[in-house]
């Protein structure tokens, strides 16, 4: 049975009737595996169905906990205030026994949420306009957010982002020999990070205050209104955790802010977008000023540059191990999205004079 064959027998828990149901791939994702369902009427609509990746993700329960209090802490704070606009988030849609989820017989965990309409997705940004956007639902999330207590959530993914503890795994595999044999792309890619040994422990060290973190908010986890352009939702809630806020902003300029994209063709011509970023964070800080500490502004020149070197040290150390958390579709594919991401970092940490001068500037 293939996979889209077992996808259609989980989503009937999820639905009222037995009628027809379309079930298709949906998206990019490399941890989980993701399914728009169609169903007919009656008990019709559209809505998302997933196989949480249990490898990644050993505690899934957990995630359902933490969208279950997000959701409801989102949904009482947006009803209080007088925005202009609401943002949209995904519904958990039950079983049809009420549960939030669904176990099956090979133990693999189910869940569904709602579909949201008329949007779409991207993985490059096309203009100023749109990364204003994105600096928005990112600002406005963290706004909406900021006096939820982290430690109502449970961290789903213990270390994820503690970028020393990647580089001790790092140095654990190169130990062992493991993926020993080398071309000039890798020994590129172990010089550069052994010459930034120091960078990866900055924000450890720094002592910043811990928040509601959305822990991936890469530009193709936000959701753009089909009509007007403008951003709609946050979406892919599963490392929602207690983290810094310079996880998140980190990771989001690493994603928007390389216009060649994270699967560019040749890594030697990425670099980092000063204008997008500029652009990103003048309305981030719009919504965030309330609230965010001079001391964690300080330190987001340094999370600007860790996080895609982060990322590439997690890509290239995939790839020693034989490719064993992010889906590839060919050998060599975790090191060259590893390149993407360290020829990134270069770019940042040649243009640290401007972008300090751009988190300085006020909204």
């Amino acid at each position: 049975m293939d996979l889209s064959e077992i996808g259609n027998r989980i989503a009937r828990h999820f639905v009222d009737e037995d009628g027809h149901l379309s079930v298709e791939p949906l998206g990019e994702g490399l941890i989980n595996d993701t399914f728009l369902v169609v169903a007919e009427p009656p008990g019709g609509g559209r809505f998302v169905l997933q196989r949480i990746n249990r490898r990644v993700f050993p505690e899934p329960r957990l995630i359902m906990e933490n969208l279950r209090v997000l959701l409801s802490h989102i949904t009482e704070r947006q009803a209080g205030t007088d925005a202009v606009r609401d943002l949209r988030f995904p519904e958990i849609r039950p079983t049809r026994a009420g549960l939030s989820f669904w176990v099956d017989d090979e133990g693999d965990f189910w869940r569904a949420l709602s579909f949201i309409p008329d949007t779409r997705s991207q993985n490059t940004l096309q203009d100023s306009a749109q990364a204003e956007e994105v600096g928005y639902v990112l600002g406005r999330f963290h706004a909406l957010t900021s006096d939820l207590d982290a430690c109502l959530l449970h961290d789903t993914l213990p270390g994820f982002h503690i970028a020393p503890r990647y580089l001790a795994r790092f140095d654990r595999v190169v130990a062992n020999g493991v993926g020993a044999s080398e071309n000039a792309e890798l020994r590129f890619a172990l010089d550069f990070v052994n010459a930034r040994r120091s960078v990866f422990a900055v924000l450890e060290e720094a002592k910043l205050p811990l928040r509601v973190i959305h822990g991936d908010p890469k530009l193709n986890n936000v959701l753009f209104d089909a009509q007007s352009g403008r951003a709609a939702s946050l979406i892919d809630l599963d490392t929602v955790k207690p983290g810094l806020v310079h996880y998140d902003l980190g990771d989001c300029l690493r994603s928007c802010c390389n216009r060649s994209g994270e699967a560019a063709d040749d890594s030697a011509k990425v670099t980092f977008d000063l204008d997008v970023c500029r652009a990103i964070l003048r309305t981030y800080f719009a919504e965030t000023g309330a609230f965010l500490t001079d001391i964690e502004r300080y330190y987001l020149y340094d999370a600007i540059r860790l996080l895609p070197l982060e990322l590439g040290l997690r890509f290239l150390t995939d790839h020693l191990e034989g490719d064993r958390y992010f889906k590839v579709e060919q050998p060599g594919q975790n090191l060259q999205r590893a390149l993407v991401q360290f020829r990134l970092a270069e770019s940042v940490e040649a243009q640290e004079k401007f972008i300090r001068n751009v988190i300085d500037e006020r909204p």
